[in-house]
Parts: structure tokens; sequence; C-alpha cells
């Protein structure tokens, strides 16, 4: 049973503490780019990319995006296509469409305006409590908790809480605990600050005890238990699933991409043909296909490279026109939150008239910069590109 000893805490430890903590944080806190005015909209933003994605990954991207779509009508308005290029890279593309609906709610129904309160913001698209929290308090300085990964790292840490982190009901106790400590005169100050130390100090493994602002206030650290913190039960492992990639040139050196549906995973985005296969086939090919120790080229005029083996297996039906390289290139892999995905990666030439699908197109590499292409078709680029040269 989790112990709420935050509830012992006199006011005045109470403020010892907050002074502490914001003390630290004015000395320490990092130079972010999100952090240069308390703009609602650029706070949003930096918000929602740093979901699932490391600070210094999201940065570069920020600063693209904000060029971009500068004004939340400039986003309410912006095509899809050059949204999810802004987005190209960061994975979790839903992020991305919530942001454009959620722009639309505010120019609709909050006049332009990111909206004051906490139960407005959480009316918009893709908003959780946590990003509320951290728009309400560190925008509209709202005494509200921004509660994350980091924090409930921290403050249970700090007050030996062993409710299960991995459980959404778990959730309440970290915010009870949050809201006895808050420092209500400057609670953005302060939800920052348990960002800051959640990603420099107290972190997942080998906490920087020696060197945090509040060690004195934690009662992990008094009894050595920080190891013991947070308690989170393990994820279940990405499920494996198989597919021949195929990368199919044409005489006009333009490369065969197809777009996905408009819904479920890597909506509208653009990849090489790929077709999902057993493991059982996977490993097969990979086999009979196997890299030989010298690397051949790829250059069009290469022709004899290019040739099925009558005795192996093709490496995806239903393209009677193409002639495939004698070996396959190489296996890229992705994971995404539930789903793994190996991608056995061939290459092909088209020597005839090769019917187009719906949503196929032939495309030059040049314009590839044009497309949205999620992390698995630039894994595929990549290794084409690697063994062309």
């Amino acid at each position: 049973m989790t112990k709420n000893s935050w509830a012992a805490w006199t006011p005045e430890k109470t403020e010892e503490f907050q002074l502490a903590f914001i003390a630290w944080y004015e000395k320490e806190k990092r130079n972010l780019p999100w952090r240069v005015n308390l703009d609602p909209y650029r706070i949003w933003i930096s918000e929602i990319m740093l979901q699932q994605t490391r600070v210094d990954t999201v940065i570069d991207y920020y600063y693209r995006f904000m060029d971009w779509f500068p004004t939340i009508k400039d986003l309410a308005e912006a095509p899809d296509e050059r949204l999810l290029k802004a987005w190209e890279g960061l994975g979790y593309y839903s992020r991305a469409r919530n942001l454009k609906a959620a722009a639309q709610q505010i120019m609709a129904d909050f006049d332009g305006q990111m909206p004051q309160t906490i139960d407005e913001i959480r009316e918009l698209k893709g908003i959780g409590p946590y990003t509320a929290g951290a728009i309400g308090s560190i925008a509209f300085e709202l005494p509200e908790p921004a509660i994350d990964g980091n924090v409930m790292r921290v403050v249970s840490r700090l007050f030996e809480i062993d409710a299960d982190i991995a459980k959404a009901s778990s959730r309440k106790v970290f915010d009870e605990a949050m809201r006895k400590i808050i420092d209500e005169k400057r609670p953005g100050d302060f939800n920052q600050a348990m960002m800051d130390l959640g990603s420099s100090i107290c972190t997942p493994t080998s906490p920087k005890c020696e060197e945090c602002p509040i060690s004195a206030y934690c009662d992990s650290y008094a009894q050595g238990t920080m190891v013991n913190y947070p308690v989170k039960t393990k994820k279940l492992k990405p499920k494996d699933v198989y597919y021949v990639g195929t990368i199919i040139e044409n005489n006009q050196q333009e490369f065969l991409l197809e777009q996905r549906s408009a819904t479920g995973l890597l909506a509208n985005m653009w990849l090489f043909p790929i077709q999902e296969v057993s493991q059982a086939l996977f490993e097969q090919l990979k086999t009979e296909w196997s890299e030989e120790e010298q690397q051949l080229s790829l250059a069009l005029d290469q022709e004899q490279e290019l040739m099925v083996a009558e005795e192996h297996v093709t490496p995806l039906e239903g393209y009677d026109h193409v002639v495939w390289q004698k070996r396959n290139l190489g296996e890229v892999t992705h994971i995404f939150s539930h789903l793994k995905w190996h991608i056995l990666v061939f290459y092909g030439r088209n020597t005839g008239e090769l019917i187009l699908k719906e949503k196929q197109d032939w495309v030059p590499a040049e314009r590839f910069s044009e497309l949205v292409f999620p992390k698995p078709q630039q894994k595929m680029v990549a290794l084409f590109e690697k063994e062309r040269h």
C-alpha cells in the first residue's frame, strides 16, 4: 500500500522545499527554444513533440515546424502533406494530425486564441492531462501539475511511492502528491524544474543523488532505496511482423512508390511496395537470396547481375515484368509501440509495361524530398544508397 508521506509535510517544510527547488531551476534550467517566452502555442507544440521523443531530437524539428507554421491559423490551414513532411521522422504521426485538428478547434471555438482554463484546454484534440497541465501552468500560471514519466520517477523516489506507474489508475496518487508540493505562485517553473531534474539528475538508472537539489527531502535517498523506484511493470514485447520490401526501378530511373491508405499505421505516407509474409518464407528468402561476399553494382547497365534463379522463390508475386538482383540488399527493422517490422529488401528493374495499382506511382529520386516518408522507408532508401555507392 502506498504511503502518503507528503500529507505529513508542514506548510513551512513545503515552502522551504519549493524555494530550494526553484532556486536550483533558476540557476540550472536548460536553454530551450520553447522557453524563450510564454507563448502558449510554442509551449503546446513543444510538449506534443516531446512525447516519446528526446529533447535533442526535437529541437531541429521544432525550429522547422515553427518556421513553416508560425501561428495557430497557419497550422489550422496547413496542407496535410506539408504538415506530415514537417513531422517526418518524429514518428507517432497521429500527434501531427491531432495538432491540426486542435488548431482548427481553436480557430472555430476560441477565436484563434489558445483557451486559458484547464477544462477548455483539455477539450482540444490530442491534449491529455499532462499537456494541459504543462500549457496551463507555464503559459497561464495555473497551479496544475504536469505529470509525465520524469515527474512520476522523481515523485515516486521523493515519497517512496510504490504505485505502478504503468497503470493509469496510479496517476491519481501522483496527482495528489504533486498538488501538495507544487509552488502555486510559480507552477510553470516548478513543473519545468521537475522535468529538468528527471532528465538530468533523477535519471532512470544511476541517479546523481549527490547533485540533487532536493535530496534532503527525499525519502528514498534517506533509506538508500532509490533504485527501487519507480515501480513499473514491464511492457509487452512488440509483435514481430515480417515483410518483403521491393525497390523497383524503371528505365527512366524512376522508382515505384505506393501511398498507404488514409487510415491505420503510417496513414497517407509513401513507401516502396511491401508485402507481409510468414516468418518461414522470410527466412527462406533470406537464405536463398543471400548476400555474396563482393559488393554487386546496382547500375542499370549491369544486366548480368539482374536475374531470377528459377529454383528460388520469387521475392514478390504480381510483378511479372521485373527482374531481380540475385541477392537481397539486407534487412531493415523498425519498432513501433506494439509491432516490430522486419523488412527484407530486394532490388529489381522493370523491363515491361508494369500496370500500376491504385495509389502507386513512378517517382524519380530527386522528388523523394517532396513526399512524406516514414522511418521504415527512410531506412530502405539509406540501405539502397549504401549498396549503390
